[in-house]
C-alpha cells in the first residue's frame, strides 16, 4: 500500500468516509437536492399541509421514499404515513443532531431528477393577506359612510 493510500486510509478510519456537499446532505436529511421530488417545510408537516401534492408525486414516482425529520414529534406525520403505506411507499425517520434544517419532510429518489420545483406554495400568506384586506377596506367603508357592508 502505498503512502498516500494508507494516509486516506487513516484519515478515513479517525474521521469517516469523506461525504459530498455535506451542506447539502444535513438539509435535505442525508439526501442531495437533485434527488428531491418533493419537500414540505416543517410548518407544513405540523399544519397537515401538502397531503395531495404528496399523494400526485408519490403517483408519479412510485419508486420513491420517504424521509422524515427526526426531531419533529411523530404523530405529525401519521397522515403522511398512512399515504405511504397506501402506495407501498418506504418511509424513514433521519436524525442528524449536528444538522439544522426547515424541512419536515421530503420525497426522494435514489437517483438525480433535478426538478425545479420542489417546495409547495404557501396559499395560506395570501390568504391572510386578503382577509387583513377585507377587513381594512370595511374599516374605512365604515368609517367613511357609516356603513358596515
Amino acid at each position: 500500500m502505498g503512502n498516500d493510500k494508507m494516509d486516506e486510509y487513516l484519515q478515513e478510519g479517525i474521521y469517516g468516509k469523506k461525504e459530498t456537499n455535506p451542506d447539502e446532505r444535513r438539509r435535505y436529511l442525508g439526501s442531495l437536492r437533485e434527488r428531491v421530488v418533493l419537500a414540505l417545510t416543517k410548518g407544513q408537516v405540523m399544519k397537515k399541509r401538502g397531503l395531495q401534492e404528496l399523494e400526485n408525486a408519490i403517483k408519479e414516482y412510485p419508486d420513491a421514499q420517504l424521509l422524515l425529520n427526526g426531531r419533529l414529534r411523530s404523530s405529525y406525520f401519521n397522515p403522511f404515513k398512512k399515504l405511504a403505506q397506501k402506495y407501498n411507499i418506504h418511509y424513514t425517520s433521519v436524525t442528524n443532531k449536528n444538522a439544522k434544517t426547515d424541512l419536515g419532510l421530503l420525497l426522494v429518489l435514489d437517483y438525480a431528477v433535478e426538478l425545479e420545483n420542489i417546495f409547495i406554495k404557501e396559499e395560506e400568506k395570501n390568504e391572510k393577506i386578503k382577509e387583513e384586506r377585507n377587513r381594512f377596506t370595511s374599516f374605512l367603508k365604515y368609517i367613511f359612510t357609516g356603513s358596515k357592508d
